[in-house]
């Protein structure tokens, strides 16, 4: 079995949030005690029984554990939210631990999660990083298909097959049907301009135009991919927190294998454009990732002025700017590529400015380190204190 980054509690219940197909079942039945109790509410007749008699649940519940289990699995806790009023008063009763997995922040929200609040520990998992692939790893693979697990185990043509099925069947079927979305014409528009925009700067009423579809229903989309941990928004850097709101982000669909899923360009290798795009799209995931799994209480921007000078990801932590990296899939930087850079020294003169790119071995261009990606993610965790 692949080994994760993500760390659970050892002795507190938890509930781990990711995407369908990111391990996170797998992760939990690795930690699973010889006496524990699994409910999968992926099965038909566990959810129906369930949802029908959330009560029935604390009843079995309180059976197993006269007869000695102490940990209660729960996969794809969003299925059934009711189940989360049992488990509080399960957790408060008997003290036992429960391990929950979910994939929709919106349905457990509508469920009353904050029931478990500080009786269960949240962690996210994410697609494999390049450290959890460790020799498998192959950019231009991951680049092509993404880092699913099921993905990097399997063939190049299990990876296709495993992400045509994910953006036919799960993005325009079940996240459809969860959100509630009437319009599914609409919604499978929607999902075509997202992946086809992906990393750009998002704006709502050309991808209404593009969709035919309202703005408000857009960024109500937008919200619910958001949600589903399908997407990451990634906001524009202001000095003040309400300018940001008011700003226009960046959105990054969470795979890139899942974008080229939905924009139908899985059957080629990516060409030059399309490639410098998706290797952005991968380094801001790789980065959010690595600071998710270590809690660094750290937060992702971009910066751009009116005039378009532009830097691709800055990352501030504890209120202060720590780095301004700019994304260049290139194995060559030149002065050329650090315009943007250049423009944002003015105003931020004080924070480390980077490249990160395919170069083969850091150098340093003036005042700014450039970085194979490799050394930039080991170092990340240093660099930003």
């Amino acid at each position: 079995m692949l080994k994760r980054l993500c760390r659970l509690p050892p002795r507190r219940s938890a509930l781990l949030l990711g995407p369908r197909q990111t391990g996170k079942s797998t992760l939990v039945r690795s930690l699973l005690p010889r006496r524990s109790w699994s409910v999968d509410l992926l099965r038909h007749d566990v959810f129906l029984r369930y949802s029908k008699e959330p009560e029935r649940f604390r009843l079995e519940a309180e059976a197993q554990i006269r007869a000695g289990v102490r940990v209660v699995f729960v996969d794809e806790i969003q299925r059934v939210p009711g189940l989360l009023e049992e488990i509080h008063g399960l957790i408060e009763t008997h003290r036992i631990r429960f391990l929950l997995t979910g994939s929709s922040a919106r349905r457990l929200r509508r469920g009353a999660a904050n029931l478990l609040a500080g009786r269960a520990a949240t962690r996210r998992l994410h697609p494999l990083t390049l450290a959890e692939q460790g020799e498998r790893f192959d950019l231009e693979r991951t680049l092509r298909y993404g880092s699913l697990p099921a993905v990097v185990t399997g063939s190049a043509r299990d990876a296709r097959d495993l992400l045509a099925s994910y953006a036919e069947t799960y993005l325009r079927e079940e996240v459809q049907a969860e959100a509630l979305v009437r319009n599914l014409g609409g919604f499978a528009r929607f999902l075509d301009v997202v992946a086809a925009e992906n990393g750009g700067i998002v704006n709502a009423s050309a991808v209404a135009r593009d969709a035919a579809l309202a703005p408000r229903t857009v960024q109500e989309y937008y919200q619910i991919l958001e949600d589903t941990l399908i997407g990451l928004r990634i906001e524009p850097w202001r000095h003040s927190p309400r300018a940001r709101l008011v700003g226009h982000p960046r959105f990054y669909l969470f795979d890139t294998g899942v974008t080229n899923a939905l924009a139908r360009r899985l059957g080629a290798p990516p060409d030059p454009v399309w490639r410098g795009r998706l290797f952005e799209q991968w380094v801001v995931l790789e980065c959010a990732r690595l600071l998710d799994y270590r809690q660094a209480e750290a937060r992702l921007y971009y910066w751009r002025t009116h005039s378009g000078a532009e830097v691709d990801l800055l990352i501030e932590r504890h209120g202060r700017l720590r780095l301004a990296v700019e994304i260049k899939a290139k194995r060559t930087v030149v002065g050329a590529d650090l315009s943007g850079l250049r423009s944002f020294a003015e105003a931020h003169p004080r924070v480390r400015r980077l490249v990160v790119a395919e170069v083969a071995e850091p150098y340093r261009l003036g005042q700014v380190d450039v970085l194979p990606y490799r050394s930039f993610f080991e170092r990340l965790p240093r660099m930003i204190g």
